[in-house]
């Protein structure tokens, strides 16, 4: 009965990457089968927890299921089948559940008046939503070295970051505002929501910052790569290159955010993904472990689980 409800939930999680997780279930294909298997699973925990947020009807009972989730994770209540799943997970790679309760906390963090005021808001959330994703990740894929850990933070980072350029005026129609306020001249989610001609100038120069800030941690990560096993180094490369290019979508549509989703279609993929094989083969940096990590990147996010610790 156990083998059979872990293989049942082991195709939901499959299916779950395939229908919400296009880029990274185009990436996956060139994973092994027990690491795509377990990229899937963690990207179905990831994604239940996000959906308790993005589609509640109720705010406090989305928060009382997140909390519910956490007492899950620690053993205070039975796990629903999908926890049950990630906790087996976790056992299998040793992941971390800290990651697991920031990232909860940050999708928890949506369910109240989102309204960021600066750039280190902004990073922190970042880490919470995307950056333990990178560290998790870290498990699924038998990364060995702990130096890895900042540079997986910072590619969750750098696409977490072209997500928020993508979705300005999206997010804003639910209410939240992740631009820094300084960067929108203080306007308001509902401001964001309709632009007049006035406010759209700041929203494009927003969402160039917000790539121009990406492509930092981009490059980064990059830098880290080598401590991936080189089968995943060539996915993840893939996932990353193919996420990053919706930020030179944005660029080319002179970042009018307002003009509606901007999506990497399958052709876009292919030819991302030649480009990735190319700089795989001639990018030493891709495969070094010998890189350097800029604790610049993270003097926002001191104290957190992963990050680039700074001796003061």
């Amino acid at each position: 009965m156990a083998d059979a409800m872990s293989a049942s939930a082991h195709k939901s999680a499959t299916e779950i990457l395939r229908k919400h997780g296009r880029t990274f279930n185009f990436a996956r294909v060139f994973l092994t089968e027990v690491q795509g298997q377990r990229a899937a699973r963690l990207y179905a925990f990831c994604r239940y927890v996000d959906d308790v947020a993005d589609e509640a009807c109720d705010r406090r009972h989305a928060k009382a299921v997140l909390d519910q989730v956490k007492s899950q994770l620690a053993g205070r209540l039975a796990p629903s089948p999908r926890i049950a799943d990630f906790l087996d997970l976790a056992r299998e790679t040793n992941i971390d559940f800290d990651a697991a309760v920031a990232l909860i906390d940050g999708v928890a963090s949506d369910l109240e008046t989102v309204a960021f005021e600066t750039i280190s808001n902004l990073l922190r959330y970042a880490y919470k939503v995307a950056g333990t994703v990178g560290l998790m990740m870290c498990n699924v894929l038998d990364v060995d070295d702990p130096h890895a850990a900042p540079f997986a933070i910072d590619l969750g980072i750098a696409m977490q970051l072209t997500n928020i350029a993508r979705d300005i005026q999206e997010d804003a129609e639910n209410g939240r505002r992740y631009v820094p306020a300084a960067w929108v001249g203080g306007a308001s989610a509902i401001d964001i929501a309709h632009p007049d001609p006035v406010l759209m100038p700041g929203l494009q120069a927003a969402a160039e910052r917000l790539i121009q800030l990406a492509e930092v941690y981009y490059q980064s990560a990059y830098n880290g790569f080598g401590f991936l096993p080189s089968r995943s180094r060539f996915a993840i490369l893939i996932a990353a290159r193919v996420y990053r290019q919706i930020g030179v979508k944005l660029h080319r549509r002179d970042f009018a955010v307002w003009r509606g989703r901007t999506i990497v279609s399958t052709a876009e993929k292919l030819t991302v993904a030649t480009a990735a094989a190319a700089a795989y083969l001639a990018q030493p940096r891709l495969h070094l472990r010998t890189q350097t990590h800029d604790a610049d990147l993270h003097i926002t996010l001191q104290g957190l689980a992963g990050a680039h610790q700074v001796a003061l």
